[in-house]
């Protein structure tokens, strides 16, 4: 819910402040950026501490974004201080997600059974729901109520975390004697720079995880100019995005069920050809009815390639590896958010979506075949 505030209503924030479309691109590309070198360190500080847990952790950075998004409701006109000030915010949403992962798989210690794709389900139905509610509340009342909504919705995600925390540790104090919750036989934890040397096949996987993704990327910044060219417009934007929510439900629901007919490196590859079958029909698309068509691949791609790339990190991560690999692969997936604002922007601009769909083709391929090529060897 929080990056539909902070990230999907970015451009109409920033625009009601004076910002450009350029300048909105380079403020999320920073972000983004900024997001990847945050990333690692977030992860080594959670793998290698034992002062602070997962959820202080997650704790002190709500509440920076809390004091964040504060600001931005009294910031009325562009400025160094606004475009500071939504870069780190924007940075810090974006690093919460590979810990809000790793601590579901951190809480699971316990014995309790946590269904990671029913509730990645749910986010993508509070995602729908809370663009539509703040979509109205900015048409009624103005860009304020978007930092109004991030506190709420970051208050509301405190209080999970404070609420989950409590049951882990009364579990956990249930749990206490079970030999399967002992961690003492399990390796020490290691440096970022170890953790690179000892996984060098699972960072060239999420390298081709990262090109992959570029395609999703392209088609959730630049949907708008695809459509366009082929006569649609704003409101059937608003469809097929609500559209591709809806398809994805059911495999991330469903995902824990899929798991015990296939393994997570199976569903990774599958996904990623039906990746390819989604941007390539959207670039052979002569209408609006046509890119429908084409966004049926996200039945399988979105829901099966998101769960089984953070399934596969827990899986295959020793101790004190397990945050810096689910760091790593969001990373990937965050760097690839970089290259398409930044490269597909360009690329508009000089040969327009066709060719931008085209080249988004090209780059899943080869993602692809990376991941065929060394998601086994992990």
């Amino acid at each position: 819910m929080y990056f539909a505030v902070i990230i999907s209503f970015a451009s109409v924030f920033l625009l009601d402040r004076g910002y450009s479309n350029s300048q909105i691109g380079f403020i999320l590309a920073f972000a983004n950026i900024l997001a990847v070198m945050i990333q690692p360190i977030l992860a080594d500080i959670a793998d290698r501490s034992k002062k602070l847990s997962l959820v202080s952790i997650l704790g002190v950075m709500g509440a920076a974004l809390i004091v964040g998004t504060s600001s931005l409701y009294f910031m009325d006109y562009k400025s160094i201080l606004l475009t500071s000030v939504f870069v780190l915010t924007g940075a810090l949403q974006i690093s919460l997600q590979p810990l809000i992962n790793s601590i579901a798989f951190h809480f699971s210690k316990t014995g309790s059974y946590i269904n990671f794709g029913a509730a990645r389900s749910v986010g993508s139905v509070a995602y729908a729901f809370i663009s539509s509610i703040l979509g109205f509340l900015v048409l009624r009342f103005g860009t304020r109520t978007i930092p109004l909504t991030g506190i709420v919705v970051i208050m509301l995600l405190m209080t999970a975390l404070f609420l989950t925390d409590k049951l882990f540790k009364k579990n956990l104090t249930l749990h206490i004697s079970d030999q399967s919750f002992d961690d003492s036989k399990e390796d020490a934890a290691i440096t970022l720079l170890q953790f690179m040397k000892r996984n060098k096949i699972f960072v060239v996987l999420t390298i081709g995880i990262m090109l992959v993704f570029f395609q999703n990327a392209v088609i959730n910044n630049f949907l708008i100019q695809i459509l366009r060219n082929i006569g649609g417009d704003s409101s059937q934007m608003g469809r097929l995005f609500s559209f591709m929510a809806l398809l994805e439900m059911p495999g991330l629901f469903f995902f824990s069920k899929l798991r015990t007919k296939f393994r997570s490196q199976t569903m990774l590859k599958i996904s990623s050809i039906a990746f390819i079958g989604k941007v390539f029909f959207t670039y052979l698309a002569p209408s609006v009815g046509f890119v429908y068509l084409a966004f049926l691949f996200q039945l399988i791609s979105f829901p099966l390639f998101l769960s089984s790339a953070v399934h596969l990190a827990d899986e295959v991560m020793e101790k004190g590896e397990a945050v810096k690999g689910q760091s790593l692969v969001t990373g990937m997936m965050t760097l690839s958010g970089v290259f398409a604002s930044l490269l597909g922007g360009a690329v508009l601009d000089i040969g327009g979506p066709s060719q931008l769909l085209l080249i988004s083709t090209g780059l899943t391929v080869i993602g692809t075949v990376s991941i065929f090529l060394t998601v086994n060897k992990v």
